[in-house]
């Protein structure tokens, strides 16, 4: 009887639906896993470049060095990708302030939008994943718990069938069922781990993001009023800050 109980006779006494369900959470747990391996992987990384990518920028002389070796050396991280949209925009916005829809309004407010839009694409690019981690960590419970009911619905026809129900009859049949449930949780576990840690590193991910936008940003309009002569008015940075709003209450 132990034999008969083990996983290689559940497997052969399952129909078409139990297998379905099966590969359905083989499925669901092998691409969440996928995820979670390469996208912590990524993470570490990213964290890497960017701690060594602001070591040196608070180090340099000026904007224009980092300007000079984002030019030779493309950026490897979101910082120094929005370190390199605010220094094009400036720029830009300077040469194309009256002939450019886009940096139409002045530097500031053209300077607010690229830094809002980089912000944006980065909480898109680190949310890619997200959705079929927490989908896993949902609805593979359910899924085991259908294939549970399923299973016992079958073992109860045997038993109906062959007119005996006693404990040894009905041990094997249910106990192999509950397997399903086993299988879905063993899914949705790590799933909801990960996808909980995800969202809180992506959430404190923008909020450095941001702030360092907001850096950014005066950086950029003191060099940009300095160099008029002038100190830059607090109605640029009001105008930047209400233009970001808290990106990072975009991923829950």
């Amino acid at each position: 009887m132990e034999q008969g109980l083990g996983f290689s006779h559940f497997l052969d006494q399952i129909d078409s639906v139990g297998i379905s369900v099966l590969v359905l959470l083989l499925s669901l747990s092998v691409a969440s896993w996928y995820l979670i391996i390469t996208k912590s992987i990524a993470n570490l990384i990213a964290t890497r470049r960017a701690e060594a990518f602001l070591r040196h920028f608070w180090n340099v002389d000026s904007l224009q060095v980092v300007s000079n070796e984002l030019k030779s050396v493309p950026p490897n991280n979101a910082f120094a990708e929005l370190a390199k949209l605010a220094i094009d925009a400036a720029a830009d916005a300077k040469i194309h302030s009256s002939h450019k829809l886009a940096a139409a309004g002045g530097t500031s407010e053209f300077l607010t939008r690229t830094l809002r839009n980089g912000i944006d694409q980065e909480a898109n690019r680190i949310e890619n994943g997200l959705t079929l981690i927490a989908s896993a960590g949902s609805a593979a419970p359910y899924i085991g718990l259908f294939g549970t009911v399923w299973g016992i619905y079958h073992a109860l026809i045997q038993i109906g069938l062959s007119g005996q129900g006693t404990l040894d009859k009905v041990a094997g049949p249910v106990g192999e069922a509950l397997i399903m449930t086993a299988l879905g949780l063993a899914v949705a576990i790590p799933a909801v781990l990960a996808y909980n840690a995800f969202v809180r590193r992506n959430r404190i991910w923008l909020a450095r993001l941001e702030a360092f936008a907001h850096d950014l940003f005066t950086l950029v309009t003191v060099g940009d009023e300095n160099h008029q002569g002038s100190t830059p008015a607090p109605e640029a940075m009001q105008s930047y800050s209400a233009g970001t709003g808290n990106i990072a209450e975009k991923v829950q």
